[in-house]
This record gives C-alpha cells, structure tokens and sequence, in this order.
C-alpha cells in the first residue's frame, strides 16, 4: 500500500524501500547511544542484584513492546489502514481525544529533547578533546556547540530516513567501538593504583535510597527508550511484520553486547562513586586519567561521530511534519521547489535545536524526568493498550493479564519516577546556569 499521494512528508521523508537489516541499523541508532555511558551511573542507585534485574526486565519489556507495536501496525496495514507515524497509529487507535494529543506532545518533547541532548553532548566531546589537547584554551561549551550544529545543518540536507542507512550503519559499528574501548579502560583502571576504592553500598536513609532507585528507574526507561518505531517501520518496503522482527533482534543483540558490558565493567570499578558520564569517572578532574589517553580520546571520537548520527534520526519526525506542509509531492524531491524550503526550514530547526543546547547544558538532570513523563508512557504503557484495543485478546487470557499487568506496573513506575527526578532537578537547580561552560553531571 502506497502512502497517501498528496503527503510530501510521507513521499519524500519516509520513503518505503528499506529491507530489515535497514531497520536494523536504525533501531540501533535510536537506542543504542552514549547514553549507555550513564548505565554503571543508573545500578549506582540500585546495587548489583536490582540492577541488573532491571536491566533485564527493561530489556525484555521494551522488546515485547515493541514487537506489539509492530504487529499493530501490521494489522491495520493488512486492513487497508498503513500508519506510518506515531500519531496516526494514536489517532486510529484512541481517537481524536485526549489521548491522541498526549501522543503528540509526549513524542515530540522526546525526539527534540534528544535532537538538543544529541548536540549537546557533541559539543561536550568535541570540548573535552579540545582541553585535552590545549589545557587553557578559551573556547567555551557553547562554541563548540555552535560547530556542531553548522555540521548538522549540513548533515541535515540528506533528504530521506531511507538515505541515513549507511550513516546508521557506521554508527552500530561505532556503538561497538566506543563500548569496547570503554570496557578495556575500565578493566585497566582496575589495576591502576589510583582508582577509588570499590563501595557498592547504597544511601543509608530508606527515603533516600528509594527516590535514588526510581531515578535510576527512569534512567535506564530512557536509555532504552524509542519513541520512532512506526516511523522506522515506514521506512521498510511493505510488508514489514517479519522485516520489523527481524531488525528488533539485530538491534537487541547490539543492546545485550554493549548494554552489560558497560553497565557491569563500570559499576564494578566506580561502584556508588559512578558518574552520569562514565568518561568524568576515567579522567577525574582532581586526579590522574586511570586509562590511557589514546582509548579515552578515540572513545570520545566514536562518541562524537554516532551523535550526529542520532541527531539525524530523531530529527526525521520534524522534518517529516515540516515537509508535509511546505513541500509540493507533484515536483521532484531535489526541484528548485521543494529544495529551497527544505534547505531553510531544516536549518532554522537545527539552529533552534543547538541555541536550546548551549543556554540549557545540563540535560544529565533531564534525563530522568524524559524517561518518567516520556519513554515510559511511550514504550512501556502504550504499546501494550494498543495491542489490547486493537486485537482484543479475552479477559481471561494470558496476553491480555501481562499486558494489562505491564501497564498498571510501568504506570506506577512512571509515577514514582517523574516524582524522584523532578525532585533531583530542583535539589541540582542551584548548579544550573544559562549558557554555563560546564555540563551539571
């Protein structure tokens, strides 16, 4: 089933000729990122036994959400209906309600929160190789990230989802660099003298510890969070069911080689003295670097490179949303027509993405709370409603009592977790500052 023929976002921005491996690297893309770097960061608020229990549940919740997803989609493209974007599935599904409007807001906080965390971040690495290098330099965080986000608009122009195939293909391969130099020195800080002696004890008060758990909760929701399957899915050649299977389980077999490793090597060396970063714990400010220099920089290289490759992908919503409205699907997609408004409107929202970075440097914080009010909502609660209002499963089945049960558990979850986070925002707000040369661990 073709896409709708007047719809220049779908036409051009979502275009159908992906196989599964394609999909596959997208997948990987969107939730296999430096966000893993916080890993030994979230089982510092839980402790080895919890933790890793979490990283598993986490793991084998979103992968049944998200095969639910597609099997949604799958069925109302068998009937005629293929929904190629979040919020048609949310209007075909729940109405125009308030549901649907929920949806909306929900995804599009999520994909341009990691659009600006995406060149934040990049602007972080691009400083820390610069300090590196030239110790008293003057350029400020905010400078870089204006680099980053010049080569962004330039990355920007790339026309289609279907055309950052290649790109997302470096990136699974870089997400597997980055992981395994990050593994190798932490294995080497644990024979250097200068590490810190290994604490796992978690926070004595049992308020304390419980609102560290939550955080960490929303944490690891938020690194496996993905809030553009349908859209990866539109990519695919129709029909996508088996082709979608098939790259969920090329890209939860990345997650369960970089996942683990980087979560379990950290937590082991740093324990409860784990950063957000696990790169602030290897080059201490007030220390010796307990790695090697070389693996620490071209970690932070791999990193830097798979950033843009993410800030790409997330970005492919907006430009789908613009497109829909400024371009003409009657004239070719490189047409003087539709080339100029494309140039200009990607540019000004890539602009907007890198001024919102540089006057907000402390998405460490953020993180929790998008992974309490958005990912869990997104991937683990909304999947499941859809798949029971679509097939209808019987009261008394079991698919219909552990999607139910996921539901009411990820929505209390949810709960907690927005409360903790929002609570660690406002005891970090005297950290902040606008424009700040420093990103708030």
């Amino acid at each position: 089933m073709a896409f709708p023929e007047k719809d220049a976002g779908a036409n051009f921005v979502l275009q159908s000729k992906g196989e599964w491996w394609h999909a596959g690297f997208h997948l990987t893309t969107a939730i296999v990122g430096p966000t893993i770097l916080t890993l030994p960061y979230a089982l510092r608020g839980l402790g080895w036994g919890l933790g890793l229990f979490c990283l598993t549940a986490m793991g084998l919740v979103t992968f049944y959400s998200y095969y639910l997803m597609s099997k949604v989609l799958y069925h109302c493209e068998n009937a005629g209906r293929r929904h190629i974007r979040f919020r048609e599935l949310a209007a075909h599904v729940f109405g125009s309600g308030w549901m649907y409007y929920f949806v909306i807001l929900i995804q599009t906080a999520i994909n341009c929160g990691v659009g600006v965390g995406a060149i934040l971040l990049a602007g972080q690495c691009l400083q820390i190789l610069y300090t590196s290098i030239s110790p008293h330099g003057s350029l400020k965080l905010y400078e870089f990230i204006a680099m980053v986000t010049v080569i962004m608009i330039v990355l920007s122009q790339l026309p289609s989802f279907h055309s950052l195939r290649h790109i997302n293909l470096c990136s699974l391969f870089l997400s597997l660099g980055y992981t395994a130099l990050v593994v190798g020195a932490c294995i080497h800080a644990g024979t250097s003298e200068n590490v810190p002696p290994r604490d796992y004890s978690l926070e004595p008060k049992m308020s304390s510890r419980a609102f560290s758990a939550f955080t960490s909760i929303s944490i690891l929701a938020a690194i496996f969070g993905n809030g553009i399957l349908p859209e990866i899915q539109a990519t695919l050649a129709p029909p996508a069911a088996g082709k979608m299977v098939k790259g969920l389980v090329m890209c939860y077999a990345v997650i369960g080689v970089t996942f683990y490793s980087a979560a379990v090597s950290g937590y082991w060396i740093f324990g409860n003295k784990s950063s957000s970063n696990i790169f602030n714990s290897l080059m201490p400010d007030d220390g010796p670097s307990l790695a090697p220099t070389w693996v620490l920089g071209l970690a932070v290289i791999f990193v830097l490179l798979q950033l843009f490759a993410i800030g790409l992908v997330y970005s492919q919503v907006a430009y789908e949303i613009m497109e829909k409205k400024s371009a003409d699907v009657n004239q070719g997609m490189f047409s003087k027509r539709n080339l100029i408004p494309r140039i200009i409107l990607r540019s000004i929202y890539m602009i907007l993405c890198g001024y919102v970075a540089a006057m907000l440097p402390f998405f460490g914080d953020i993180n929790g709370v998008v992974g309490a009010i958005g990912f869990i909502p997104l991937d683990f609660v909304l999947p499941m409603l859809m798949y029971n209002m679509t097939y209808k499963p019987p009261k008394s089945s079991f698919t219909y009592w552990i999607n139910t049960s996921i539901m009411v558990v990820f929505t209390g979850v949810g709960i907690m977790g927005a409360f903790s986070s929002i609570r660690k925002l406002v005891l970090d707000a005297h950290q902040f500052k606008l424009f700040s040369d420093d990103v708030v661990d």
